[in-house]
């Protein structure tokens, strides 16, 4: 099985994201993570760029690290500049790295418009740095920035920057599409040009022979076969049409065994190469080997650590780890589904640590209803007359704007109340909310709220942000007494939607919450002409599971 080794570039190329923004403490936290993980490179930052990078490299060190090798990535030195009194280089070495990566130009008009040089200044840089960096012991991974647009521009200089740093001693050459416009095609056949080119196995290309005249190699073709070093090939794509993860994944196909990418393809305009795509299909479409089968179940929940520390909402649709990626709402397809699997579901979704969810829904058919019921370990399978019924009410909830796919922590309790598996924690005895503005422009917001609670009832009042925030805390400030375990809950999304808008002011809207505690995560809803009183809906409903949840 052939290994392939991966390069994480998130705490890098990925917090240029717009809306990114990762503090030391973030760094370390994904860091760790990712040693556990057992990815290879982790590229920690570009040390002497900005302070944040360099205290990474400080700190990284009193990590007890296993698995991973920390990177520390700059360019090539400044033209016209000895590498001994270049900023660039010398903060690479104050990192104290094993492994340091450097990218230079391979498209001559970066070189001229860009570095404003001369292309044969350029290749010294190239040649220079990585002599530099590799008589200090370093391993060295050359970055061929921009090189398929490159190499479709200028081939022979192209290939020229890329002998510089094979001859200087790379010992690996990521070939990079800066721009994210390459497709999978043309990805392929480049890279099987550069094969023939540096690899001895194969063919000595005209190509070849134009890059060698430009880089001032021997005449002898025979001395051309066996290059001083023979480094491996690596890729590293961007996203901006759509193929980051397909040009990565082809690149592969050809041979390249680095890959570069980020957790969740997080990265500078469209992103990057979503390692959390690339390695589940690397793994378990082209038989590689990556992480291996113990830690590819690890996937999702680091997509989702991630995701949490960079403070983005998690896309529902990414595919492999995203939380829709193996949800099914048609009755053919759930009916299906727990019949035989593989008829809606390319992997097993276990294997990367995700879930097989049953969506309910107005589509929704009697095998969905029991399929879910039964996920929730509730079984009335036998009781046909019930599950009727049950089917009958969704329906007709969402018939008037209810969406259970969204709310599996709403549907559960739906389904409990509806079989009289239910008994109520509280009871409201009413609520009154306060939204005030003062002459300074400020907004207040106040509940009271009343409930009854074991017989008891509790009269409390709170403040909050806005009218929901402030009901919210009213109700636990009532309930917490009773049961201490909501003091663990907390409010992740409040989203509003309205359903019938051509009504205008009248109009029902959906409020849908977000809810998690310390192990799980669960969404409740109400549907109301009032705002608040479907909010309140909601709370109650995500109240209302965790007590269920905490029996």
């Amino acid at each position: 099985m052939k290994k392939v080794k991966l390069y994480d570039t998130t705490l890098r190329d990925g917090a240029q994201r717009e809306g990114i923004s990762f503090s030391l403490e973030d760094k370390l936290k994904i860091t760790q993570i990712l040693d556990n993980l057992r990815i290879d490179y982790l590229e920690g930052g570009w040390p002497g760029s900005n302070p944040k990078d360099e205290l990474f490299f400080q700190a990284v060190h009193k990590l007890k690290l296993k698995n991973i090798t920390v990177v520390a990535f700059s360019a090539t030195r400044y033209k016209d500049r000895k590498c001994e009194n270049d900023p660039n280089l010398l903060a690479l070495l104050r990192a104290r790295t094993r492994t340091v990566c450097i990218f230079g130009k391979s498209w001559d008009m970066q070189v001229i418009h860009a570095l404003k040089t001369g292309l044969a200044e350029n290749l010294k840089m190239i040649s220079e740095s990585v002599k530099f960096l590799k008589a200090k012991g370093k391993e060295v991974i050359y970055d061929a920035e921009h090189f398929f647009d490159g190499y479709r521009a200028n081939k022979k200089y192209a290939l020229a920057t890329l002998k510089a740093a094979v001859d200087a001693g790379a010992d690996n050459l990521t070939l990079c599409d800066t721009n994210g416009g390459t497709l999978p095609h043309q990805i392929a056949e480049i890279i099987r040009e550069v094969k023939e080119v540096f690899f001895p196995n194969f063919p000595i290309t005209p190509a070849f022979a134009k890059a060698s005249s430009y880089a001032k190699a021997t005449e002898d073709r025979s001395a051309d076969r066996q290059l001083p070093n023979h480094p491996s090939l690596g890729i590293h794509t961007h996203n901006d049409s759509g193929c980051a993860v397909a040009n990565t994944v082809e690149a592969v196909h050809q041979g390249c065994s680095l890959v570069q990418g980020t957790i969740n393809g997080y990265g500078e305009r469209c992103g990057n190469a979503d390692l959390c795509q690339v390695i589940p299909n690397l793994e378990l479409k082209l038989g590689m080997s990556c992480l291996g089968k113990e830690k590819l179940r690890l996937l999702t929940e680091i997509s989702r650590y991630v995701s949490e520390i960079a403070n983005l909402v998690p896309d529902d649709h990414q595919p492999y780890v995203g939380y829709s990626a193996f949800a099914h709402k048609g009755g053919v397809h759930v009916s299906a589904v727990a019949q035989y699997p593989k008829t809606y579901e390319h992997v097993d979704p276990r294997v990367i640590g995700n879930e097989r969810r049953i969506l309910i829904s107005e589509l929704a058919g009697k095998r969905a209803i029991l399929s879910k019921a039964k996920e929730m370990k509730i079984n009335f399978e036998k009781d046909v007359t019930q599950t009727k019924i049950i089917l009958s009410l969704v329906k007709k909830m969402e018939a008037q704007g209810y969406q259970f796919e969204g709310a599996e922590g709403s549907f559960e309790l739906l389904l409990k109340k509806a079989l009289g598996h239910y008994h109520p924690f509280f009871e409201l005895k009413g609520f009154r909310v306060i939204v005030e503005k003062d002459y300074l422009g400020r907004m207040y917001s106040e509940a009271a709220i009343k409930v009854k609670v074991e017989g008891k009832e509790e009269h409390t009042a709170a403040e909050g942000d806005g009218p929901v925030n402030a009901l919210d805390n009213a109700l636990r400030k009532a309930l917490e007494k009773f049961y201490p375990q909501l003091k663990e809950v907390s409010l992740t999304d409040f989203k509003v939607r309205v359903i019938n808008a051509s009504s205008g002011t009248a109009a029902k809207v959906r409020v849908l919450i977000e809810s998690r505690d310390k192990k799980k995560e669960w969404s409740t809803l109400g549907v109301s002409e009032n705002i608040i009183e479907a909010s309140w809906q909601a709370l109650v409903d995500a109240i209302e599971y965790k007590l269920l949840k905490s029996k």
